[in-house]
């Protein structure tokens, strides 16, 4: 059984990659089909990455405060011990 292509083997699938972002293009952009201001992909690409950016940094910022008290334990703990001999 032979398989059957439109132009070739590796040009179909480029042009299938091609045809979807040209149709998402269109998409976005036609003023008929366009999505409402605030909801294009981009400005909820923009949204997610500022929302998980947030998210990081407390995280960083508590991981930090942690380190810097296990930090100030061994330090303190290091001067009582010495102040005991």
């Amino acid at each position: 059984m032979t398989k059957a292509y439109l132009l070739s083997r590796t040009l179909d699938p480029l042009l299938a990659v091609f045809t979807g972002l040209f149709a998402f293009y269109l998409n976005q952009n036609n003023p008929r089909t366009a999505p409402p201001p605030g909801h294009t992909l981009q400005e909820l690409l923009r949204w997610k990455w500022a929302e998980s950016k947030k998210i990081r940094e407390a995280r960083d910022k508590e991981a930090s405060e942690e380190w810097e008290k296990v930090a100030r334990e061994l330090v303190g703990g290091a001067s009582a011990e010495e102040a005991k001999r």
